[in-house]
């Protein structure tokens, strides 16, 4: 993430821009009835944000709604772009280590939806590297909407207009999935371990 951006904007101004953004909800529950912090990726805004910002934005507005319990992580990838909406390898990390660990400890699932190859690829890679304490073995893909709806209540949690439509172009358009169906050939999978689809992906 480029330094310059992030000193156009003063720290309430930070606060304030994620804040209007809604990147970052505690919305609904799972199907376990734990609480789900909602994040949606495309709404990030990494230029203009810096790990301090969003860290303290985290720390003083996320984190107490949790009340110290278990919950789940529904983060939404669609139309994520890599120079408007990642930190940053670096970045990222040092967000992450900021997270208090009775935060971590309370992570049961991660349901990335609308994973891309790149993102795929990324985590496969960098993954271990960057989550500890178990998380990575958290983290679940889920290639449709319709999937997320057996781990988390429909009727509880906001989704934009724009990942609709996304996951319908999937539907016509199954190539987008990279190649999913080919790594579960005798079953339509919803929640792929990574290390699972990379593997099947590097044997291809």
């Amino acid at each position: 993430m480029s330094s310059s951006p992030c000193y156009a904007l003063s720290l309430p101004d930070q606060l304030s821009l994620i804040e209007k953004l809604q990147v970052f909800k505690i919305q609904g529950r799972d199907k376990r009835g734990l609480k789900v912090l909602h994040i949606i990726g495309k709404f990030f805004p990494a230029r203009l944000v810096s790990s301090e910002a969003l860290n303290k934005y985290l720390e003083e507005r996320v984190f107490p709604k949790l009340d110290e319990k278990s919950f789940s992580v529904v983060y939404i990838h669609t139309d994520v772009q890599r120079s408007e909406n990642f930190p940053g390898i670096s970045t990222f990390r040092s967000i992450y280590e900021a997270i208090p660990a009775n935060v971590k400890d309370h992570v049961e699932a991660v349901y990335f939806v609308h994973p891309g190859i790149q993102a795929r690829l990324f985590l496969a890679t960098f993954g271990r590297f960057l989550f500890s304490g178990g998380l990575y073995q958290k983290l679940n893909y889920v290639t449709r909407l319709e999937f997320l709806w057996d781990h988390v209540r429909r009727n509880e949690i906001e989704v934009p207009e724009f990942v609709y439509d996304h996951d319908e172009e999937l539907e016509y358009r199954p190539m987008m999935d990279y190649g999913i169906e080919s790594d579960h050939p005798t079953a339509l999978s919803v929640v792929d371990s990574p290390l699972t689809m990379y593997s099947m992906r590097c044997i291809a």
